[in-house]
């Protein structure tokens, strides 16, 4: 009787395990009873569709700089904030920084109230354990042993500016590992060329371990609030480097004083941020990365669906027809006031492109993914085209120089151009560089489902 039930429930499991795989025998996929996929528009960017445009200048190379050697290429889709990011938001980083290190630190003396060490379900055993985001941190606790354990976050007593306590920037670092795809796609290496891979070379290329392709980075987040004064040694700006970061007036005035190492970090943090609220609140995988646009991927965002303008805004004047300056830069002989600022002005002053995309000339210069070479043009795909490089500490500086794009308060309107180019260090903060994001379009929402009848996918 026994053996009976049992090979009963063996053929009604394989029974009920083909009907839900088979597919009555046919070639229907694995997917076709998943939950359909559905990408919201993310908050505070904006669409910019698929284009082929012509890359570089479209008039005269005025500075004979020939940088530019226009190339007719294809973008993918993806989203892009509407302004660069702001004080405001690159503080929501900074804190996090200061509040997880905040956790670590006293995860040492209360593991238990402020670090997650298993999971309660499973009984997996987290290694390292995650830091516990319930617990509050009360920096001006009662309790003596957090408070010792928090003074090693604060400045030192002999360094204090009037005695005042306030955390040391220099202790808020964000690590965070990425893998090095470009890298791991190489089919040879040798010993000459990377010591690191040596022993795979004769590995066939999918028995690789990929472990040595992961990289390690750990970046200083705080902003230079002193690149108001070192970008200008001979000008009064003493009052900017204490008020423009913190201050409340100045919360929707784009960040500065960023290197591009830490936009990248950024990036990474912002991925973090939300693909854990995803996977805890709505049991999501996340979405793709955010990250910073690719030189090609900026300018056709500037342009706004034109495909010859020399302005984001479409014209060739830096006025509208009432004689108002459409961006914030150096205009005239050095008038700064006449547009409106005269330094950065809060973001989303100015009218948008086409796009809807704001503040795409002017205000600040923007990072961007790709590395500087005057002739990158020449040897990048003509289907988003992207040269970049992952220089060391001690490459040459020259290796270094990362695109930027767009003008500033202190450029002259040639700067603001969509095709000029510009660079700067990756490992150099000014006072008149910003950034923003993008992340990819995945290229399918909600009804764009095939039918359960069909295979076409629109």
């Amino acid at each position: 009787m026994k053996k009976l039930v049992f090979l009963l429930i063996i053929t009604l499991s394989v029974y009920l395990i083909s009907c839900n795989n088979s597919g009555n025998g046919e070639l229907v996929g694995v997917s076709r009873k998943s939950k359909p996929f559905y990408q919201p528009d993310p908050f505070g960017m904006v669409f910019v569709p698929q284009g082929s445009f012509t890359l570089g200048v479209g008039d005269q190379d005025i500075a004979y700089a020939f940088v530019h050697e226009p190339k007719t290429i294809s973008v993918s889709a993806f989203y892009m904030d509407e302004t660069e990011i702001t004080n405001d938001e690159y503080r929501q980083f900074v804190f996090w920084v200061r509040d997880s290190t905040a956790r670590r630190i006293l995860g040492d003396i209360r593991p238990d109230e402020f670090l997650i060490e298993q999971n309660e379900k499973t009984g997996e055993i987290y290694d390292p354990p995650y830091l516990n985001w319930d617990s509050d941190v009360e920096w001006n606790s009662d309790e003596q042993d957090i408070r010792d354990a928090l003074d090693e976050m604060y400045i030192p007593e002999h360094e204090r500016y009037f005695r005042k306590k306030e955390i040391d920037a220099r202790k808020l670092f964000y690590e965070y590992y990425w893998v090095d795809l470009h890298a791991a796609a190489k089919k040879d290496y040798t010993e000459e060329a990377n010591s690191e891979y040596a022993s795979f070379q004769n590995r066939p290329q999918g028995l690789r371990d990929r472990s040595v392709f992961v990289r390690k980075e750990l970046i200083s987040v705080y902003p230079d609030t002193l690149s108001w004064i070192h970008d200008y040694t001979y000008s009064f700006n003493d009052p900017m480097t204490e008020k423009y970061f913190w201050h409340p007036a100045y919360n929707f005035y784009p960040v500065v004083g960023v290197n591009w190492k830490q936009a990248r970090a950024f990036c990474v943090w912002r991925t973090e941020l939300l693909n854990s609220y995803l996977k805890s609140r709505k049991g999501e995988t996340g979405v793709s990365e955010f990250r910073l646009p690719s030189e090609s991927e900026w300018e056709w965002a500037a342009r706004g669906g034109y495909n010859n303008n020399p302005y984001p805004w479409g014209g060739p004047y830096t006025r509208n027809e009432k004689g108002c300056f459409l961006a914030n830069f150096k205009p005239l002989r050095g008038n700064y006031i006449d547009d409106g600022g005269i330094r950065t002005v809060i973001v989303a002053h100015y009218p948008p492109n086409d796009f809807g995309l704001y503040d795409m000339a002017g205000n600040v210069s923007e990072w961007t993914n790709s590395a500087y070479d005057p002739a990158s043009y020449n040897f990048t795909w003509d289907m988003n085209p992207n040269y970049t490089y992952n220089a060391k500490d001690d490459d040459s500086p020259a290796m270094k120089r990362k695109v930027i794009r767009g003008g500033s308060w202190k450029d002259i309107a040639y700067y603001l151009q969509v095709t000029t180019r510009d660079y700067e260090y990756q490992d150099t903060a000014k006072c008149y560089i910003g950034f923003r994001c993008v992340l990819p379009y995945l290229g399918r929402n909600k009804d764009d489902n095939p039918s359960k009848s069909s295979r076409v996918y629109n």
